[in-house]
């Protein structure tokens, strides 16, 4: 589905700034994937979903969904397919519209004919699918959404993003910011979206049991390269002492963030 071929990002490349962010990056993710993806502090998770949404252009390297190469595609074209959630709760939603606004804008990709199309129909649609939050949101739905919780906000983002149909998911620490029991039903609600859809969908969390408990294939990162993989089996093995310890042997350094990284929350 997405597949990236000897990618490497370099910032400020010939100066005394040089950073070397990705590093001959190969990576293949295949439709209906949940890649979970962890890593200390400066790994290039966020990074490598920068390259991937078109915010940063790799210096080697290319990209390509379903074998069309997007390498140098913008990011504002790469939105129509490539959907983001970040940590931040408020940013995927206008906090001075409605909820029923909100979601016809993301469902129509865009304000062209709003009100238009937002029809007793497209609310009767918008309603149904807000039941699946469990959340009462659907009594809401005229409501400024600046009315309503982070979690709430969150959760909405995900549905969303769900109905827009984008080819590939990328979760960026989407539930950092919540408290754990917001977190937990954000987690358990991209979950059951991802299967009930067969979503293609790369996750980065914080969290070592997140990671192990949600997705098909799990990730490790350090220093702008992908050091481990596990998939299938393999994955439902492990546990949080056994990643750590699999990162000291293949690095010989402690995780930087252990103790975020074993948290609960």
């Amino acid at each position: 589905m997405i597949a990236l071929k000897n990618v490497s990002i370099v910032f400020n490349q010939g100066t005394v700034n040089e950073n070397q962010a990705l590093s001959n990056i190969n990576l293949s993710v295949k439709e209906g994937d949940f890649v979970t993806i962890i890593g200390s502090n400066g790994a290039g998770k966020s990074t490598l979903f920068n390259m991937i949404a078109g915010s940063f252009v790799p210096t080697q390297g290319s990209i390509l969904l379903n074998d069309r190469d997007i390498t140098r595609e913008p990011e504002y074209k790469r939105a129509r397919y490539i959907g983001r959630i970040f940590q931040n709760p408020l940013l995927g939603t206008a906090s001075n519209m409605s909820l029923e606004d909100n979601m016809m804008i993301t469902y129509k990709k865009g304000f062209k004919w709003l009100k238009r199309s937002l029809n007793n129909r497209m609310r009767d649609f918008f309603r149904s699918e807000l039941v699946h939050l469990n959340m009462g949101l659907e009594n809401r739905m005229k409501e400024n959404l600046a009315m309503f919780s982070g979690g709430q906000r969150q959760a909405l983002t995900l549905l969303m993003m769900v109905l827009s149909k984008p080819a590939l998911i990328l979760l960026d620490e989407h539930t950092a910011a919540l408290d754990p029991k917001n977190a937990q039903i954000v987690l358990e609600l991209t979950n059951k979206f991802i299967k009930e859809f067969n979503l293609t969908a790369m996750m980065i969390t914080h969290n070592m049991n997140h990671a192990i408990e949600f997705g098909n294939r799990l990730l490790m990162m350090d220093k702008g390269e992908i050091i481990f993989e596990a998939e299938g089996e393999a994955k439902k093995e492990l546990t949080v002492e056994k990643l750590i310890a699999k990162f000291h042997d293949l690095r010989h350094k402690n995780f930087e963030d252990d103790k975020t990284l074993l948290s609960d929350e």
